[in-house]
């Protein structure tokens, strides 16, 4: 395999890595009755006019299986905080003592759970399509090498070689899905 098609193909395996990571990523986000601080990464806190992540204006920890607790850096993020997890309306109630934010993290029912498979299956399967995007797009990049020499194949190896790499990166995504499901649908 040629040098030029074998950087497609690495290139290719690099964007792939970034599909996955970031499905792991929104997968882990989808609620799964537990409580799990990435529950909160995508809130934005107001402070001092700044949109600014949770996480970065106070420390978010996890005492128990069922709850979560926000301790703001400064007292007077506690409503702006509130406010926030309120907006993102992620059915969870936070309880201001004062001092900490107190989020009590539900059962699911079994309808909830059943939402969240199919928002866990929406997620892999966007996942999947920015993986096939990721093959289109080497593919056409491998196909455009003929004008600088490559044979047909090693074009047809460059292709073959990225063919496999969208199988075993969908098989990944897959597991990703799978490994949330059971994780929703266990009571």
């Amino acid at each position: 395999m040629s040098e030029l098609i074998k950087k497609q193909v690495s290139d290719a395996r690099a964007q792939m890595d970034k599909a996955v990571d970031h499905c792991e990523s929104e997968l882990q986000k989808i609620r799964a009755g537990k409580a799990n601080p990435s529950m909160l990464d995508d809130i934005v806190v107001e402070y001092y006019g700044t949109p600014t992540p949770l996480n970065q204006v106070g420390s978010v920890n996890t005492p128990d299986a069922r709850t979560i607790v926000i301790q703001p850096w400064e007292k007077s993020l506690l409503s702006p905080i509130e406010k926030a997890i309120m907006e993102a309306n992620l059915g969870v109630n936070p309880q201001n003592d004062g001092v900490i934010i107190r989020i009590n993290v539900p059962p699911l029912t079994e309808e909830r759970r059943r939402d969240l498979v199919k928002k866990a299956k929406a997620e892999a399967e966007t996942g999947k399509i920015a993986i096939r995007n990721v093959r289109k797009d080497a593919n056409e990049k491998i196909r455009k090498l003929k004008t600088e020499g490559v044979s047909e194949d090693e074009m047809k190896v460059g292709e073959a070689e990225v063919q496999k790499l969208t199988d075993s990166y969908i098989i990944k995504v897959d597991h990703l899905s799978e490994a949330k499901e059971k994780d929703i649908m266990t009571v």
